[in-house]
């Protein structure tokens, strides 16, 4: 592709070089190759303008920058480089790789899932009913990606534009006609979904969390909004909105370019649950529909669950599918990693992975805990942590949900980063022993969860929040191998209880 061609692709752009190939596109300066238009733009933590003459010594064939200077610089010193000066770097990522790799998000029709909790399981959802229909599909989210059938490791919940637009260009390649992506709040506000054309867009719920980033609740929810008023596109051709959640009502108000469908146990909402049933590893409840009521019965547990599968089914019902498949659809429906996880346990105990690491998503988990244990009269106990270097506010807060729900906590490290373990723990400690709850306080993780183990009989659950599906744990002096699953199923094999 000449450079030209890639630079008229820019909004707003001074450029000039004409005549130069381009065969690819990079913003990270060690994966360049020659042949390709290096983005230089100012990021969060660094500025890619630093890195030009790494990505020239590479091969760089032309060069996109966010700098007036360095523009100037390269007229001045590099007369013979193709260059280009943008106002905002991110969307020129977006712009220059939608280019280079042959607009493949035009070819898709795209999913978009926000919200506080429920992104992953009704991302997975939606690809699942998808799916089940015969349609090929891209999925990007916070546990793995797909493409088609292949599995690929996730880096990130949303990743730059120009790794999106390569994944999408290979489920294109592979016969893709859908995607269905997470798109969280840091990924909206950084615009990296920047000129991603929305077909449906999900909206979950929204309770505190990356505050440490956002600031406020009222910041952080227009980020979610940008969404439902398209991030350099026209806004979604639907929106799916939880009406039972106040931010979704607002939603509601201000998603007007869109057809607004909602969901949740409101009875004006458009897909609603009723007599809900549910036990560990199966929930049945009746759906309301446009098309009247029908009967769904999935493994998936839980009240959340409702509600990932309502905004899975709405969605689905939108791109397509009939009532009757999203039904079939739901009762094939495989367990997401780290979700509800259950560990297989004997001697009538249940011990679950989740990866509630929000106060309300502590609070659900545990709600539903409660609710499959009261029948033989089992006890909650709870292990969790809280994240370091993320938003203090909440660790008393989860401190709390733990102590008012569990009969018994075990208060651990998750993630500290770089730092001290025991002052985080020590935050949380307040809120559990405001409640009056018993808790055990162990910071080495692996230990905590044989005690919650072992402090466990039959008929009682043992929650082990907050890390979910992640295969590793993040220390200040680095990050170890470390899956909550593998090692709960470890504690129980040496207990007899596997």
């Amino acid at each position: 592709m000449n450079s030209e061609h890639v630079f008229r692709a820019l909004s707003g752009a001074e450029w000039r070089g004409a005549g130069v190939e381009v065969s690819g596109v990079e913003y990270d300066s060690r994966r360049v190759k020659a042949g390709d238009a290096f983005v230089a733009m100012r990021g969060e933590t660094t500025d890619g303008n630093r890195y030009i003459e790494a990505a020239l010594s590479k091969g760089a064939a032309a060069i996109v920058t966010d700098s007036r200077e360095v523009y100037a610089g390269l007229a001045a010193e590099r007369p013979e480089v193709a260059a280009a000066l943008v106002e905002h770097g991110r969307r020129a990522l977006a712009e220059v790789s939608a280019a280079v790799f042959g607009h493949p998000e035009k070819k898709l029709a795209l999913t978009g899932v926000t919200g506080t909790n429920g992104k992953t399981t009704t991302a997975f959802l939606v690809e699942s009913l998808l799916k089940s229909v015969g349609r090929t599909c891209v999925l990007i989210g916070t546990i793995e990606y797909h493409v088609g059938a292949e599995v690929r490791v996730s880096e990130h919940t949303t990743p730059e534009s120009r790794d999106v637009l390569a994944v999408f260009a290979d489920g294109v390649a592979v016969g893709a006609t859908e995607a269905v992506m997470e798109m969280s709040s840091h990924a909206l506000e950084q615009e990296r979904v920047w000129g991603l054309p929305v077909d449906v867009a999900i909206f979950t719920n929204l309770t505190q969390d990356h505050l440490d980033y956002h600031g406020t609740m009222e910041r952080y929810f227009e980020a979610k909004l940008r969404l439902f008023k398209g991030v350099g596109t026209v806004p979604p051709r639907v929106a799916v909105v939880n009406v039972d959640d106040e931010y979704g009502r607002r939603i509601v108000e201000a998603a007007r370019h869109s057809q607004v469908v909602t969901y949740g146990f409101d009875e004006g909402a458009s897909f609603r649950a009723t007599d809900v049933r549910m036990q560990a590893g199966a929930t049945r409840f009746t759906m309301t529909t446009p098309k009247g009521s029908v009967e769904m019965v999935s493994p998936l547990t839980g009240r959340v669950n409702v509600y990932n599968l309502l905004a899975a089914s709405s969605a689905a019902y939108e791109r397509g599918l009939t009532v009757d498949e999203i039904v079939a659809g739901a009762a094939n429906l495989g367990q997401v990693p780290g979700r509800f996880q259950v560990v297989p346990a004997s001697s009538g105990l249940t011990v679950v992975v989740d990866y509630a690491h929000t106060d309300d998503a502590l609070r659900n988990l545990i709600a539903l805990a409660r609710e499959l244990v009261k029948p033989q009269g089992g006890r909650v106990i709870t292990l969790f942590g809280c994240g370091g270097d993320r938003d203090k506010t909440k660790r008393p807060k989860m401190g709390r949900a733990a102590g008012e729900g569990s009969d018994l906590v075990v208060l651990t490290s998750d993630n500290p980063r770089t730092e001290d373990p025991a002052v985080i723990i020590a935050e949380a400690l307040v809120g559990v022993e405001a409640t009056g709850t018993t808790c055990i306080v162990e910071e080495e993780r692996r230990g905590a969860i044989e005690i919650a183990i072992r402090a466990a009989k039959a008929g009682d659950i043992v929650l082990i929040a907050g890390k979910g599906h992640e295969k590793v744990q993040i220390m200040a002096d680095g990050t170890v191998p470390f899956d909550d699953a593998a090692v709960a199923s470890e504690v129980l094999a040496e207990i007899g209880m596997g």
